[in-house]
């Protein structure tokens, strides 16, 4: 999708169905299509944002890559292999290279171990180095993320926020990994700790080469740290683009409903709201043709009945909508 050079992640009909289980059995009664045939790729060194709203799958998308949830069936290929058919033992040593940095800082650190072995746990697992090894990559990643080497003795409820999701920086990068899923990783933090963390993780991405999938809900995050952005709405990416291209010319009417909640910084400016009827399908039973029909404000007939091909409607700038075009 584009030439912007060599890919590291491809991602391809990538699907992930929930089982809903009911009566004194335990019968299989349904299937909630969490992500349903997903594809798109990520480009060594880029930060591709993905936004959507509460529910339509962005972390499980995230987490399914990393296979923390095992995909429902399609391929996900890493630096050239295809990451889902590996057993156990070749996926551990792929599994490095990839890590994840969890929304919550508060709930992702163990309360009772001390942070230094927190984020040296992931060496130990990998058996990188000896003891000692260790211990030093652990307090170069602390003093990365800028903190002191005596934080590595304290316990997380010793730490603010912010300092939390530093801690949780410092874990993934201490095992030196090529890519990481920063699931939702400011939402939870004051706006003023947001942007430092947002910082952090733009120096670090220039100094390492890292390569992001950044997901959001808010659109301003994404806008700031993102090269590209794909949106997501009820288990399907409906748009990808260039981030300058998104967003000064979205072609999705979910994507214009997304920009139009965007506040404005100057209150002698108006932007005109898109307000959309009714609640988010349930992905356990999606309506036919296109998913966002329901609720969008320029359907037609065909939207209804017909699911759109997610196509390149212009160069580098994918969009899954009958009247994109």
């Amino acid at each position: 999708m584009g030439e912007r050079g060599e890919v590291l992640v491809e991602v391809k009909n990538l699907v992930k169905y929930f089982p809903v289980r009911s009566g004194l059995l335990q019968r299989v009664q349904g299937w909630v299509k969490a992500v349903d045939d997903v594809s798109f790729t990520i480009y060594r060194g880029e930060t591709l944002g993905l936004v959507g709203e509460s529910g339509c799958g962005k972390t499980t998308l995230g987490r399914a890559i990393l296979r923390l949830i095992e995909p429902t069936r399609g391929q996900v290929w890493f630096d050239g292999k295809d990451i889902l058919v590996l057993g156990r033992r070749q996926f551990k040593r792929i599994q490095r290279d990839m890590q994840i940095i969890f929304q919550d800082p508060f709930t992702s650190l163990d309360p009772r171990m001390p942070i230094g072995q927190s984020v040296g746990e992931g060496l130990a697992i990998h058996r990188v180095g000896d003891q000692r090894a260790r211990h030093d990559r652990v307090q170069q990643a602390l003093a990365k993320v800028g903190l002191y080497p005596e934080h590595a003795r304290r316990y997380p409820h010793e730490f603010s926020g912010g300092q939390r999701q530093r801690i949780g920086v410092a874990r993934a990068l201490v095992m030196q990994p090529k890519f990481i899923v920063c699931d939702e990783p400011v939402s939870a933090l004051d706006v003023s700790i947001q942007s430092q963390v947002l910082n952090l993780l733009r120096d670090l991405q220039a100094e390492f080469n890292l390569t992001y999938l950044f997901v959001a809900h808010n659109l301003s995050v994404v806008e700031h740290i993102s090269d590209r952005v794909a949106v997501m709405y009820l288990g399907k990416i409906v748009e990808l683009a260039e981030r300058e291209e998104l967003f000064s010319n979205p072609l999705h009417p979910y994507t214009h409903a997304l920009m139009s909640a965007i506040p404005v910084p100057n209150p002698s400016m108006r932007r005109d709201r898109i307000i959309l009827k009714g609640d988010v399908p349930s992905p356990l039973n999606p309506p036919p043709g296109c998913r966002f029909h329901p609720r969008c404000p320029i359907a037609v007939d065909i939207c209804s009945k017909v699911e759109p091909e997610f196509k390149e409607i212009k160069k580098g700038h994918w969009a899954a909508c009958h009247l994109a075009e």
